[in-house]
């Protein structure tokens, strides 16, 4: 395929100048630099960026617990029997990315997984602790208790598309970014009639999910509009309201090298106008400028759509789910890598995420919300690991799950 062209004003990371040549070549155009940077040296880039030690840190928990909470959807799958069989997730565990295998991933997290033997069934089972349990439920309440939320966090998404619809394997993908309900299909969307509608795309069996309800008549205001008009009213504030009024609020990881021309080019990106991620754009010009401002939108909406994640985190793939729907003509991969002051891009457990920069603080939401503290419940079960456990009670359940392999193999020998 041919290379991407990327005309941008030098807001590429802070590089050394050897990565810059390997990396990119430049070349002067009216004025703007034309970065041509090949699928072959993309991996590259994203490899030499200024790396965030914090989020990082954080990234190498999660990963963890994404195997976590793939494991448990499977076993809470059967609301009746809420467990599966060893059998069943050994099958899996390739796709689970379970390295060493299920029963060794399972024993790694004895606070959230409970092995036992079903007699019935001739075979081991998994189940969760009580403690995984009660995790569970108090996230279930804090979603179903925050239902005007998600509902008016749905139509945020709906309303930043110019065709206010977008197709629902979309919403599937980011479901529980969005801190949407199990049936949110039902719970949300069917009970929701007279706000959403689901209508056929034009592909088979593809659904579009559509914006029925009227906006309110002042419309929506972007999370990075809230955030100027408070730096704005402080009475001890010093900035510029002029400079202020096109803003985002910028950060960088410690030790990331700014020069002069970085700074001055960030300042200059920050004073072009700004079109929010709500209003319409009836056309797309052409022309440097035009190029810039889509620039700028762009980076609004994924702005506004991280703001609206429960956790100000999603995997990169998923939210380019959405990229022709919200008008999006960049790879917004390199959107985030462009603009590491405003996004932080970690490649951690073999898939690439961003985080919203100015969400966080010493690797933790600045402003939780009954959801996340839930789900950072769990995550502090995977942390536990093995830890905290009776020493004769752990050995009990190794004890137990031995008997349980050896009771198996002698079943399967018997069978044949």
């Amino acid at each position: 395929m041919s290379n991407r062209v990327f005309m941008k004003k030098g807001l590429l990371p802070a590089l050394g100048a050897h990565i810059v040549n390997l990396l990119s070549t430049s070349k002067q155009h009216c004025g703007v630099s034309i970065v041509v940077r090949s699928k072959t040296t993309s991996a590259q880039y994203v490899a030499a960026r200024a790396r965030d030690a914090t989020f990082e840190k954080l990234m190498d928990k999660y990963k963890n617990l994404l195997k976590v909470i793939a494991v448990q959807d499977l076993i809470l799958a059967n609301p009746k029997n809420p467990s599966v069989s060893i059998d069943f997730l050994s099958r899996l565990s390739q796709k689970l990315h379970l390295n060493r295998g299920a029963t060794a991933f399972l024993r790694k997290y004895p606070h959230i997984f409970h092995i036992y033997y079903e007699p019935s069934k001739l075979q081991p089972y998994c189940r969760l602790t009580d403690a995984a349990l009660d995790v569970s439920r108090k996230e279930a309440e804090a979603i179903n208790a925050s239902m005007p939320v998600v509902v008016d966090r749905l139509v945020r998404i709906l309303s930043m598309s110019a065709s206010k619809m977008v197709p629902l394997r979309a919403i599937f993908k980011v479901w529980r970014e969005l801190g949407l309900p199990d049936d949110f299909e039902d719970s949300v969307i069917s009970a929701n009639s007279s706000v959403f509608q689901l209508c056929d795309g034009h592909e088979l069996n593809t659904h579009l999910l559509k914006l029925v309800g009227d906006l309110p008549s002042d419309g929506f205001r972007a999370t990075v509009e809230d955030w100027r008009l408070v730096e704005c009213c402080k009475e001890d504030s010093s900035v510029d309201r002029m400079e202020m009024r096109f803003s985002f609020k910028h950060g960088y990881p410690p030790g990331m090298r700014l020069t002069k021309t970085f700074r001055a080019n960030v300042k200059e990106w920050q004073s072009l106008p700004y079109v929010g991620p709500y209003e319409v754009v009836s056309e797309k010009k052409k022309s440097k400028a035009g190029m810039m401002a889509m620039e700028k939108r762009a980076v609004a909406i994924v702005h506004e759509f991280l703001s609206l994640t429960v956790e100000k985190m999603v995997e990169v793939e998923k939210i380019s789910q959405f990229r022709n729907w919200f008008g999006i003509d960049l790879n917004i991969r390199d959107l985030f890598l462009d603009h590491p002051g405003i996004f932080y891009l970690s490649t951690k457990g073999k898939r690439h995420t961003v985080f919203l920069r100015e969400a966080y603080e010493r690797g933790c939401l600045i402003q939780p919300n009954p959801v996340y503290d839930a789900r950072r419940k769990l995550l502090d079960l995977v942390l536990l690991e093995r830890r905290g456990l009776p020493a004769l009670n752990s050995n009990l359940q190794d004890r137990s799950s031995n008997n349980e392999e050896d009771n198996q193999q002698t079943h399967d020998s018997l069978s044949s």
